[in-house]
């Protein structure tokens, strides 16, 4: 469709999400893509959030990633996040419904001070801190390659994260950091190539907790 040509839509304001998925199935089967029931709904959330079809190619899930994920939070899993942007994304009030939390620790002082006598990022540091808190965790990536890095050290030494969202955008480490994730046996969903962000990894997270809607 040629965008310049396109009507308004009169759509009332809570039904502005539910237009915009439906715009978004229509487009999607227009185009002859058909996807995978059980990651359907997340792989739409991050078209929504984006405007971008490209990730129905792009996201990667591990097999059974979706329906794990999903039982770990109704569980009270916990989702630590590189960003407080990709935090403040996510829908806490659906996640504390289920006795998880989120968190992030970039911001903490003692990251950053730890961070610069060991000469490492904070989000290294961070993702430590995620491994440390001794409750089943989902790990929201979208932004810090280094994140995903620390996560595949500390999975290569035992830890078992109940999900890793690996969806960091930009250049510089950021493919081979996703392509590190693909190669563990830990449940993973990844967006491979530059793309991502910390938008797309807080929808990855709400399309989890809020389910097939």
């Amino acid at each position: 469709m040629n965008q310049a040509s396109e009507p308004f839509l009169h759509v009332e304001p809570e039904d502005i999400e539910r237009t915009s998925l439906s715009i978004i199935r229509a487009e999607l089967k227009e185009a002859g893509i058909r996807l995978d029931p059980e990651n359907e709904s997340v792989i739409v959330r991050a078209i929504h959030t984006t405007a971008d079809f490209d990730y129905a190619k792009t996201l990667v899930f591990s097999e059974g990633a979706v329906a794990k994920a999903r039982e770990a939070l109704r569980s009270g899993a916990h989702i630590v996040t590189d960003t407080n942007m990709a935090l403040a994304g996510v829908n806490r009030r659906v996640l504390a419904s289920f006795g998880g939390e989120a968190h992030c620790f970039m911001a903490d002082p003692d990251v950053a001070a730890e961070a610069k006598a060991r000469g490492v990022t904070r989000a290294t540091v961070s993702m430590e801190r995620g491994t440390a808190l001794g409750v089943p965790v989902i790990f929201a990536v979208g932004n810090a390659p280094t994140a995903l890095i620390s996560l595949c050290e500390a999975i290569q030494k035992g830890f078992r994260p109940e999900l890793v969202i690996g969806v960091p955008v930009g250049f510089v480490n950021v493919v081979p950091a996703k392509e590190q994730i693909l190669r563990t046996d830990v449940p993973y969903i990844v967006n491979r190539g530059r793309k991502g962000g910390s938008t797309v990894a807080a929808a990855i997270c709400n399309a989890l907790l809020y389910g097939d809607r």
